[in-house]
């Protein structure tokens, strides 16, 4: 399933970020080069059907208030900095399971969520839950796990009768 810009602003207006600005985010900007770590963890936590990760994450991270984003990209440099320390080369540049193994060895799997922790707790809580958060919270996300309609999005009364009728045959 594709994930889309749009889905990342949902995401955002899930969590109450999302205002008038964020229509400017659907732009075709040119990407933020310090976000490919950020993608890079979200192509490791996310199921592997989800596509369309790297423009959703950039739109996401893009709506974020400023000292949320400041954060989130501090940490992202943290770990970044960790993989170029284990595996000689940056977080992105890992395949898949080697960035799994990165993160469960660093205890990201177990960590207690604290932006004020060391390392894996502070990646547990800006990178892992943000990423989490943002993709459960999209429609498209939601769709993937099997939750129709996530928080925030349109539609659950609907969605909730459609479901039941279809129960009732």
């Amino acid at each position: 399933m594709d994930l889309s810009r749009r889905d990342a602003l949902a995401a955002l207006a899930a969590a109450g970020i999302a205002g008038a600005a964020g229509a400017t985010l659907l732009d075709d900007a040119d990407p933020d080069p310090d976000l490919t770590t950020l993608v890079a963890v979200a192509e490791t936590v996310y199921p592997s059907a989800a596509d369309g990760v790297e423009p959703f994450v950039e739109t996401y991270a893009a709506g974020l208030p400023d000292d949320r984003r400041d954060d989130v990209l501090d940490v992202a440099t943290e770990l970044d900095a960790t993989a170029r320390d284990w595996f000689d080369a940056p977080l992105a540049d890992l395949d898949r399971a080697t960035r799994d193994r990165l993160l469960r060895e660093l205890g990201v799997d177990a960590a207690d969520p604290d932006p004020d922790g060391n390392l894996s707790d502070r990646v547990r809580f800006f990178l892992v839950n943000e990423l989490l958060y943002a993709f459960y919270a999209s429609p498209t996300g939601g769709r993937l796990v099997g939750i129709e309609n996530p928080t925030g999005y349109p539609g659950g009364t609907e969605s909730y009768r459609r479901a039941r009728m279809e129960d009732d045959g």
